[in-house]
C-alpha cells in the first residue's frame, strides 16, 4: 500500500504546486494551463485523444513485433557464428545509437509520402530492434558451464544444446529486451508522426501539433498525459507478463 500511495501522494503535491503557482502568478493559459485546465481539456476531448491513443500504440505494437521477429532470428543466427557476430553488432549498434529524428525522414520518403503508416510502423521497428537484439544475443551467450560441461559429456549436437541449453537461458534477457523495446516502440512511433507530419496517421503527435499550431497549450498537456499514461500503462502490463513468464520459467 506505501509503495502505491507514495507516488500518488507526490503527484497530487506536484499538481497543487503547478495550479497554485499558475493562479497566484496569472500565467497566460496558452503559456502554461494549470492542471485545472488541462482536466478541462481532457473532459472534452477524451473521445478523440482515446482514438488517437490507439492509433498510436496499435502501430507501436506492430512495430514491436516486427522488431522482435527480426531481432530475434539475427540474434539466433548471428550467436552460431562468431565471426557474423563480429560483424553485425557494430552495423546494429549504429542503428540504436543513431538519432530517430535524423532517419525519419528517409523512412518517411522510403514508406511513400502517401503512406504515413508505414513510416510510423518501420520507424517504431527501428527504435524496439536493438534492445530485443541485446538481450537475446547476451541471453543465448549466458549458458551456465556447469550446464554446457554437462551437454559436452553427453555428446550433444549442435541443435539439441540451442533448443535445450541456450535458448531456455535466454527467456530471462529477452524478456527484459522486450520490455525496454516496448517504451522505444512508443518513442519510434511518436517520432515517426511528427516527422510524417500528415493527418492521414492521426496518433498523439498528430493531436499535439494540432494543438499547438492552434496555441491550445491545455490540448497539448492533455495529449502529452495521454502519451504518459499509456506509456506508464504498456510497461506495468509488460512487467506483470515478465514477472508470470519468469515464476513459470524457472517452476516448470
Amino acid at each position: 500500500m506505501t509503495r502505491l500511495l507514495a507516488p500518488l501522494i507526490l503527484i497530487a503535491l506536484l499538481l497543487a504546486a503547478w495550479e497554485a503557482a499558475c493562479r497566484l502568478l496569472a500565467l497566460p493559459v496558452y503559456l502554461l494551463p494549470a492542471p485545472s485546465a488541462i482536466g478541462t481539456a481532457l473532459a472534452e476531448g477524451w473521445p478523440l485523444l482515446l482514438a488517437s491513443a490507439w492509433n498510436t500504440l496499435s502501430t507501436a505494437l506492430v512495430g514491436l513485433a516486427l522488431a522482435s521477429v527480426l531481432a530475434c532470428g539475427l540474434a539466433l543466427a548471428v550467436s552460431l557464428n562468431p565471426t557474423v557476430e563480429d560483424a553485425v553488432r557494430p552495423v546494429a549498434v549504429t542503428l540504436q545509437v543513431t538519432p530517430l529524428v535524423a532517419i525519419g525522414p528517409l523512412m518517411t520518403i522510403w514508406a511513400g509520402i502517401e503512406h504515413p503508416q508505414r513510416a510510423v510502423v518501420a520507424l517504431a521497428a527501428v527504435a524496439a530492434f536493438f534492445p530485443i537484439f541485446s538481450g537475446a544475443l547476451t541471453g543465448l551467450k549466458a549458458v551456465d558451464p556447469d550446464l554446457a560441461r554437462l551437454f559436452d559429456l553427453y555428446g550433444a549436437r549442435r541443435t539439441q544444446r540451442l533448443w535445450r541449453l541456450r535458448l531456455p537461458s535466454a527467456v530471462p534477457a529477452l524478456l527484459e529486451g522486450h520490455k525496454v523495446a516496448a517504451g522505444l516502440a512508443v518513442v519510434g512511433a511518436v517520432v515517426a508522426e511528427f516527422v510524417a507530419g500528415s493527418g492521414g496517421n492521426q496518433g498523439l503527435a498528430w493531436r499535439i501539433l494540432e494543438a499547438s499550431n492552434r496555441l491550445q497549450t491545455a490540448r497539448v498537456f492533455a495529449a502529452l498525459a495521454v502519451l504518459a499514461v499509456l506509456g506508464v500503462a504498456l510497461h506495468g502490463v509488460l512487467s506483470l507478463a515478465e514477472r508470470r513468464l519468469l515464476a513459470w520459467w524457472r517452476g516448470r
